[in-house]
């Protein structure tokens, strides 16, 4: 089985795509921070057990002539919640408070670089398994 196809690397990519859709969404409230009558917007969390679920179900079977069937892989359905009532709204009722969207891009930025720690170990550790001798 290929690296990229594995649980692990799946799942992890996944996170990576849900992390740089948040970015956008976060630097959008960022830019809207003056716009009279702008909500703050964040993504749905990222549900694991539904990611486990459909990394799952994207195993690759193959036939006995060579042949591979794959199920699509449904990336881009990363809905947007707004807030609703924010506790803090400015006279012309913006309710960005760029404090809070600095605290959500500085973690998910920790966040992705975590995942791409994840997947540059998990590739070491793949390589040593196949034998490969990997500096770095």
């Amino acid at each position: 089985m290929p690296l990229k196809d594995t649980a692990l690397m799946l799942m992890t990519g996944e996170r990576m795509q849900w992390l740089t859709q948040r970015q956008r969404v976060l630097a959008q409230n960022v830019a809207n921070a003056n716009t009279p009558g702008y909500n703050a917007q964040d993504l749905r969390a990222l549900d694991f057990r539904a990611t486990l679920r459909e990394t799952q179900s994207n195993l690759r079977l193959s036939s006995a002539d060579g042949e591979s069937f794959a199920a699509g892989n449904n990336t881009d359905a990363y809905r947007v919640s707004r807030n609703r009532y924010p506790y803090e709204v400015t006279p012309d009722e913006n309710g960005v408070i760029l404090e809070e969207q600095v605290m959500k891009l500085n973690q998910t930025q920790g966040d992705y670089q975590l995942a791409t720690q994840i997947f540059r170990k998990y590739g070491q550790l793949y390589g040593l398994a196949l034998g490969q001798n990997q500096n770095s």
